[in-house]
């Protein structure tokens, strides 16, 4: 969802000080949180906050073009930061690179919910393709740092400019390009996160978002650990018998709206919902079971249980197609 969340944290304020500056929306805000007023959107609301019930709704309201532009091919990188003293699921890493390499090996498919994307285009009328790849994954054990905020559910806490600090620590040691590219902040279980007052577990479930470095814009998502509150983040199934699958369904929400919505400024709605927003804990239809939980979508080689993404040909919610 297109949403803004202002900081108060002095270290958020330095970082973004010393950048260059940060591409802000052309303006439509929706209905914001306390906080609102920043560079963050594309949040996914945890389950019970009033704006989810209200925006996700909307009916026949299409999406509108707003001359942003948007990744008209993605590259996907996910790092795991899991350092010392904190966990992840046995198969969370395997689980979710396996993710983003069958999304990529399925490019160019109608068969799955990324397809969707393809009816948007960028200023030139150049539609979106269905062509993802996967350039790799990093486990990440730096130490924490020092909590930059205070959240409801965990006793560390990293602000959006300390995940930033790390997203771009990281591309920069592996020589990660940032063209073309997302870079996907996995945390590990029992660490919160905040972005200005508003909390990871209490208000969303992951957002995604974009900053300037040394190296170049850089398109980032920012994915708490979601099973750390399930009854905040949980899709309900879990196919694989994993902690990865909720995960994996806000991955898809994220990665998804950046390809639309990359800086805040193309594809969203009159209320500033993007095509994850309005089908968000929409799941449709299963097509199967495994021994652990339903799937609604093969993606090459996997099984998963992901929302649905809108599309403006439909009016409406979707799993495959347009």
């Amino acid at each position: 969802m297109l949403r803004r969340f202002a900081s108060t944290s002095f270290v958020l304020l330095v970082v973004l000080s010393m950048a260059s500056p940060i591409y802000a929306s052309g303006g439509n805000e929706g209905d914001t949180p306390p906080g609102a007023g920043s560079h963050i959107f594309g949040v996914v609301w945890a389950h019970g906050r009033e704006a989810a019930s209200v925006h996700n709704q909307l009916g026949g309201s299409n999406l509108s073009y707003h001359n942003g532009p948007v990744m008209l091919t993605n590259k996907t990188y996910a790092v795991y930061w899991v350092p010392a003293g904190y966990s992840v699921s046995s198969g969370y890493e395997s689980l979710i690179n396996g993710f983003f390499q069958n999304v990529a090996a399925d490019s160019g498919k109608s068969s799955n919910v990324y397809f969707a994307t393809t009816q948007y285009y960028n200023s030139s009328r150049t539609h979106i393709l269905y062509s993802s790849s996967f350039g790799g994954s990093y486990v990440d054990t730096n130490p924490l740092p020092a909590s930059g905020c205070t959240d409801s559910y965990t006793s560390v806490c990293l602000s959006d400019a300390q995940i930033q600090a790390e997203v771009d620590r990281v591309a920069t040691a592996q020589g990660w390009s940032r063209s073309g590219a997302e870079f996907f902040m996995l945390t590990a279980k029992g660490i919160g996160s905040c972005a200005g007052t508003s909390c990871a577990f209490s208000y969303y479930c992951a957002y995604h978002s974009n900053f300037n470095a040394s190296a170049g814009n850089t398109l980032y998502a920012n994915m708490p650990y979601a099973d750390t509150v399930a009854a905040a983040c949980d899709s309900g199934q879990h196919p694989n018998g994993d902690d990865a699958d909720p995960t994996i369904n806000v991955i898809s929400h994220e990665h998804n709206e950046t390809i639309t919505d990359m800086w805040g400024t193309a594809w969203y709605d009159r209320r500033g919902n993007e095509d994850g927003d309005k089908c968000a804990w929409n799941f449709g239809t299963a097509l199967g079971s495994t021994s652990s939980g339903q799937y609604n979508q093969v993606i090459g080689s996997g099984k998963y249980y992901l929302q649905q993404e809108w599309s403006n040909h439909s009016s409406g919610c979707v799993l495959t197609g347009l």
